[in-house]
């Protein structure tokens, strides 16, 4: 019997240069929260040497949790190449309400490994959570199921898109299969799918 190996996708995660300490929780909140992250400090790195660290680390992708304004943070997604780091749209804004692993309390004494995590879908979600479910889940090299597929499947953990009655949009991480949310949760103020060199 021949076995087929397959190329598990990795993903690293770090900060501008100056992180504050909401990036470095957020930073941390992610790395915890989903398999096969390589987290690293960026310290004086470039552009050009984080991704010159992707190719050493043998990464498929980076992300890079960046300032903006007033103090909020934006999420930047790039695919690695030989010639450095090729951007993924969309730049997701953050909003100030991101709520954190810690936040959740009494919720997180079950802490469990989370050795991995599908998407969770519902049917009547708008256009643009769609659109941004499919760069998600090729970006960390999760599934796509319906929720009560994800639930009961073989993943330990669920993430979810959710949009509210004002058409806000938050990320969010669920244990399964109590559904029990462990963070980090995402607030996104809006999504840039136009990017500009």
């Amino acid at each position: 019997m021949i076995q087929v190996l397959v190329k598990r996708q990795y993903v690293l995660l770090t900060t501008l240069r100056r992180p504050t300490k909401d990036m470095r929780t957020l930073c941390r909140d992610i790395a915890h929260t989903f398999p096969n992250i390589v987290r690293i400090n960026r310290g004086k790195l470039s552009l050009e040497g984080v991704a010159e660290k992707a190719l050493e680390l043998d990464v498929e992708k980076v992300m890079i949790i960046e300032g903006w304004k007033r103090g909020q943070v934006k999420l930047r997604l790039f695919d690695v190449s030989r010639d450095g780091l090729d951007v993924i749209p969309p730049i997701i804004c953050v909003s100030g309400g991101v709520k954190f692993r810690r936040d959740f309390g009494e919720q997180m004494l079950k802490r469990r490994r989370i050795k991995s995590v599908a998407l969770a879908t519902f049917p009547k979600e708008n256009h643009e959570t769609r659109k941004l479910e499919n760069v998600l889940s090729d970006f960390f090299g999760v599934p796509t199921l319906p929720l009560e597929e994800a639930v009961n499947g073989k993943n330990n953990a669920v993430m979810q898109i959710l949009t509210d009655s004002l058409n806000r949009i938050a990320i969010t991480l669920k244990l399964t299969p109590e559904l029990v949310e462990i963070g980090p949760r995402i607030g996104i103020s809006h999504l840039v799918w136009e990017l500009t060199r």
